[in-house]
């Protein structure tokens, strides 16, 4: 518990979503009794009506902006217009809004995909800059990184409070298991399953399977948020990461394993492989606020597998 949110009317956008929800879980752990979770049936932050609707309702003290529109290579190939224009505009009106009624914080989310397509391995925040993003998903990037920029002018400017940080690929219980438009790890739990409860022989995977990534379990992702929110004051971007890197391939295996699927894995080499290498540099947000990830890899996959098997229809 904290007092630092006890008398605090927080909004949560996309608190109804993913990694949303366990932000709000969080906050209430901490003592906040105040979280307001805006519907997208009720407000659209695409509208600038909806968004000064949404700030006369809640009357917030803080905002963490986590609304966004997401999904895996496939789904940022087929609309990079929508995800370039859908999270700007979101994340632009929701940042200046928030400076017109006087809200004391603003926690931005931004994504592992605003990094240039060959930034050094580990990823630095100080790299940001230094080159365009990986093309199939640079729209989307490139959107969110804007909201970093809106963020520094404004604290330029206004003296406005708001901060960025940038999180790797999250997974976890309650991600999204569509095929067309989830993210790597629920694809590949859903396929495995699902073969190995129809007796399939194989799965295809997307591309080689030489690119590596790193994952970030969502709890430990929502805890980063919370704690940055309460002490993180500063202009500069965190990122927010576990330290592990793992290849596309070894995922796979390491997938099929725990799931029990023992059939073969057929890699379709005529999709694209995505960025080469991504892993972050998380020593800032050690240094600033004192958070570090706390599950592993494995343990992460396993409760994520468990929560499919649970709730698969």
């Amino acid at each position: 518990m904290s007092a630092f949110w006890q008398a605090k009317r927080v909004v949560v956008t996309g608190g109804a979503g993913f990694l949303g929800s366990f932000v709000v879980e969080k906050l209430r752990e901490q003592g906040c009794h105040d979280v307001f979770v805006p519907r997208r049936r009720d407000f659209d932050l695409r509208e600038r009506h909806q968004v000064i609707r949404l700030y006369e309702t809640a009357r917030p003290h803080l905002v963490i902006h986590l609304a966004a529109v997401v999904g895996g290579i496939g789904a940022n190939r087929q609309h990079p217009g929508q995800f370039f224009y859908d999270n700007a505009l979101m994340g632009i009106q929701m940042i200046e809004y928030a400076r017109r009624y006087d809200v004391e914080k603003f926690v931005c989310i931004g994504t592992v995909c605003s990094y240039p397509k060959f930034t050094p391995v580990p990823f630095k925040e100080d790299d940001l800059w230094n080159g365009y993003p990986e093309e199939t998903n640079a729209p989307y990037g490139l959107a969110k990184k804007m909201l970093l920029v809106q963020l520094q002018a404004y604290r330029q400017e206004y003296g406005f409070q708001g901060i960025y940080l940038i999180p790797v690929n999250l997974y976890g219980p309650r991600d999204n298991f569509d095929l067309e438009t989830s993210h790597v790890i629920p694809a590949l739990i859903r396929k495995c399953v699902q073969a190995r409860q129809s007796g399939q022989s194989h799965i295809t995977a997307w591309g080689t399977g030489r690119p590596t990534r790193e994952f970030l379990y969502v709890e430990d992702a929502a805890e980063a948020i919370v704690r940055a929110a309460e002490v993180y004051e500063k202009a500069e971007p965190v990122n927010l990461g576990s330290g592990e890197e793992i290849s596309i391939r070894d995922l796979v295996m390491l997938i099929k394993e725990l799931v029990g699927y023992e059939g073969e894995i057929i890699w379709d080499e005529s999709k694209p492989d995505g960025q080469p290498r991504r892993t972050l540099d998380t020593s800032r947000a050690w240094r600033e606020f004192g958070w570090r990830a706390r599950t592993s890899l494995r343990e992460g996959l396993r409760r994520t597998i468990q929560w499919y098997l649970d709730h698969q229809s």
